[in-house]
């Protein structure tokens, strides 16, 4: 393993400080997609700097579309909703996103194309995202057990009414955006809410959108217009610093340009429930995004207790929830998370592996983890197992441990914040 692949993280006495946050990631990937098949030339600014999104431009490109990038700004020749045929197949990287809501663009495109990813990526399973589209007329054959490679093979869809089995917001994406290219009216109600970046973004790029209880619905054939748009900052970012001010009761934290997405923002309201004093001032709505400024103050963590539709809310921030969770006074139980088995790692079992390292008791579940509070942490050689968020969650653990921490494998980090152990660095007291 590099030296560069290495990160040690010395314990901090408070967080303080601004910062602010890197283009929300989710956003990103959808902007650029539906750019690529809209009218005119969209130009995007703090677009997400991370691997994930670089993936999907990648593949962009590949697909006959024109972009220019410098630093975090993007300009993407849009194509109408005609992509050209790959020579070659897609490479998602390590992103999950591009593969998933790519799919349903593709499914609509008169040619045969094949998306693959790395080793992490060739692991997970894409039977979600393959039934509806196969539902819609599209032909898709898979690897083995339902993994990647896909082998798409698009043409004239028809509309369906999907209920959806699991919630997911990239299979609802995928769908809605496969409805562009379909006959008649795409409807798709999912069994909780989850994030609707793919409802606003395709609002913001000119589509008609219904959005009714929990489903959501729109016609076939609309023509999408370019855009102008800053990307807000990446709430699931923001989550590692939020809970790294949580575990200093003197701690304060302002970020700026922050998206408050409702359907985003329930960290807050579990950061709040758990003593922390968190406000938002500043509210502003970009194309459709609700962005504002974040002030958070640490104080004793009480416990949390995340179930239900709470969990689904809060997929991307259960790592570092629970990973502070021993620092906390009552500790955290997470519920109805198996989800967190099939992502970029066995998120649950990495997560209770590494606490354990930190010398932490947890209790390991099929669908979750029940971590006891009132708990001392040690530094310890952390195993990230190629997951960003693992990396990031335990470095943020790691602010409060007895001695250094080591973050093996601390580059992943790059698939979503590349700058992520410098950020954090310049907020961490000593």
């Amino acid at each position: 393993m590099s030296p560069a692949s290495i990160q040690t993280i010395r314990p901090a006495r408070n967080i303080c400080g601004s910062l602010r946050l890197p283009g929300d990631k989710s956003i990103s990937h959808r902007y650029a997609m539906l750019a690529a098949i809209a009218d005119g030339e969209t130009k995007l600014t703090n677009f997400s700097t991370g691997a994930d999104c670089a993936s999907t431009l990648v593949c962009l490109r590949e697909l006959g579309v024109g972009w220019e990038r410098k630093e975090n700004s993007v300009s993407i020749q849009g194509r109408g909703l005609a992509l050209e045929a790959p020579g070659r197949p897609l490479d998602c990287g390590n992103s999950g996103s591009t593969m998933r809501m790519l799919s349903g663009i593709l499914a609509g495109q008169p040619f045969t194309s094949e998306l693959a990813g790395d080793d992490s990526l060739s692991r997970r399973p894409m039977a979600r995202v393959a039934a509806p589209l196969r539902m819609m007329g599209a032909q898709i054959d898979m690897g083995t057990n339902d993994r990647p490679p896909l082998r798409i093979t698009g043409g004239r869809l028809k509309a369906i009414d999907y209920k959806m089995p699991v919630a997911s917001a990239q299979v609802k994406s995928a769908v809605l955006f496969a409805g562009l290219f379909a006959t008649g009216e795409t409807r798709v109600e999912e069994p909780v809410h989850t994030r609707d970046h793919g409802e606003i973004a395709l609002r913001a790029f000119g589509a008609q959108v219904n959005v009714h209880g929990k489903g959501a619905s729109m016609a076939g054939g609309q023509r999408l217009s370019a855009i102008e748009a800053q990307v807000p900052g990446d709430l699931s970012s923001a989550a590692f610093f939020l809970c790294a001010a949580g575990l200093f009761p003197e701690s304060e934290l302002i970020m700026s340009g922050a998206l408050m997405n409702p359907t985003r923002a329930r960290l807050l309201d579990v950061l709040i429930a758990m003593g922390m004093k968190i406000s938002v001032t500043q509210l502003e709505e970009l194309h459709g995004e609700l962005v504002g400024t974040v002030r958070a103050q640490g104080d004793d963590l009480k416990g949390a207790v995340i179930a239900g539709a709470e969990t689904a809310a809060l997929i991307d921030e259960i790592p570092v929830l629970a990973a502070i969770a021993p620092c906390s006074r009552d500790g955290v139980e997470i519920r109805d998370a198996a989800e967190l088995r099939v992502k970029e790692s066995d998120r649950i079992a990495a997560i209770a592996s590494n606490l354990r390292r930190m010398g932490a008791k947890v209790e390991e579940r099929q669908d979750g983890l029940k971590i006891p509070g009132g708990q001392t942490l040690h530094g310890a050689e952390i195993d990230s197992q190629g997951d960003h968020r693992i990396a990031m969650a335990f470095a943020v653990a790691a602010l409060r441990a007895h001695g250094e921490t080591a973050i093996m494998g601390a580059d992943a980090a790059a698939i979503s914040y590349p700058g992520f152990f410098a950020t954090l660095e310049s907020v961490a007291q000593r």
